[in-house]
């Protein structure tokens, strides 16, 4: 008569109400986590970088404005890790040659002729400005 008439052992939380979903862990802060935070205390470092596989005792899950502002006592150095998987961002040297780019390409006339005249212009051409065209008309 040692049987036991109750089932198995069930949790007393259910299970849907426990989000899957990663939090920050900053007071009151509710919004998902994107980043994970990590002290070398023997470095004085805070290294902060993509979120962790799996949330760990010792680590800080951040949303990202709280990883944007996050700062380090003094002494102490902050290393972010970028995420491979994001997108870059661009810099200001990727702009700048974006600009070079098309002032180069808004000149075709000075290009041509650096380059020596190595391509012939086309006799039906008048004039050019960019990439627009002004051609003779076949008439003349």
């Amino acid at each position: 008569m040692g049987e036991s008439r109750r089932g198995p052992l069930k949790s007393a939380v259910p299970s849907n109400v426990v989000s899957p979903v990663r939090r920050c862990s900053r007071t009151a802060c509710g919004r998902p986590a994107v980043a994970t935070l990590t002290y070398v205390y023997a470095d004085s470092t805070a290294v902060l970088g993509p979120l962790a596989t799996y949330a760990e005792p010792h680590c800080y899950d951040l949303c990202a404005e709280h990883s944007e502002r996050l700062t380090a006592p003094r002494g102490w150095e902050v290393v972010r890790l970028l995420d491979s998987s994001a997108p870059a961002r661009p810099s200001g040297d990727d702009l700048e040659a974006l600009a070079n780019a098309v002032r180069e390409a808004a000149r075709p006339q000075e290009r041509a002729a650096e380059a020596g005249g190595a391509r012939r212009a086309d006799p039906m051409e008048v004039a050019r400005r960019g990439h627009l065209r002004v051609l003779r008309s076949p008439d003349n």
